[in-house]
């Protein structure tokens, strides 16, 4: 650790976002089970009264966690996919979503290690991920896909199994890049989006 003498005095928001990113590492390597907020506060570098100073709960932190996350993602990425539903434009719909997805995965493969220790640890921070991401983007893809079927533009089936049909071709993908396979990928990210999208369409376009 690093004396406080040999660097500057951090605001209470930089050591927070310290503080949540020392923890995204922590968790990602070890779990949530096997990390300890001894750990967490020695990767800081500050005590543990410290570290509940500014998360007085665990469930603080991992909300935290979300927001930072949350934040990555791009502003406008909502408003152009509700303009793509409104559309119809079914290519660059899932070729938008695609992308992200992978880029999510690809950008910073921590998320997603530390969505599996939480999925398997059977850990909270995982239901909160599912209500505040996942049940969004499924929201997004059903729209899309009943809209589309009414107006006979693709096959009538089951919109949630196709969006999860679809999710997980590409979110595979990024979790061979992340975790079985770290920084291989089948191609660029353009060819596996292209590769992907193309497969889905092409399997219930009339």
């Amino acid at each position: 650790m690093i004396g406080t003498t040999s660097r500057k005095r951090l605001s209470a928001a930089e050591r927070r976002a310290g503080i949540v990113e020392a923890s995204v590492d922590l968790f990602s390597q070890k779990g949530f089970r096997g990390a300890t907020t001894r750990q967490l506060a020695s990767a800081v570098g500050v005590s543990e009264p410290v570290l509940y100073q500014h998360f007085a709960t665990k469930r603080a932190l991992y909300e935290a966690i979300l927001e930072m996350q949350s934040a990555e993602l791009p502003v406008r990425l909502e408003q152009e996919l509700e303009g793509l539903i409104r559309s119809g434009d079914s290519r660059a719909f899932f070729t938008m979503l695609a992308r992200h997805i992978l880029d999510w995965y690809c950008n910073d493969p921590r998320y997603a290690r530390l969505l599996v220790y939480s999925a398997l640890e059977e850990h909270e921070l995982s239901d909160l991920f599912y209500e505040r991401h996942v049940a969004v983007f499924y929201g997004w893809v059903t729209r899309h896909l009943k809209r589309q079927m009414r107006r006979g533009k693709l096959k009538k089936a089951d919109p949630l199994v196709a969006a999860r049909s679809f999710a997980g071709m590409i979110a595979h993908q990024g979790m061979i890049y992340a975790i079985y396979r770290p920084g291989d990928l089948a191609g660029t990210r353009e060819q596996v989006v292209k590769t992907v999208v193309d497969i889905f369409l092409d399997g219930l376009s009339i």
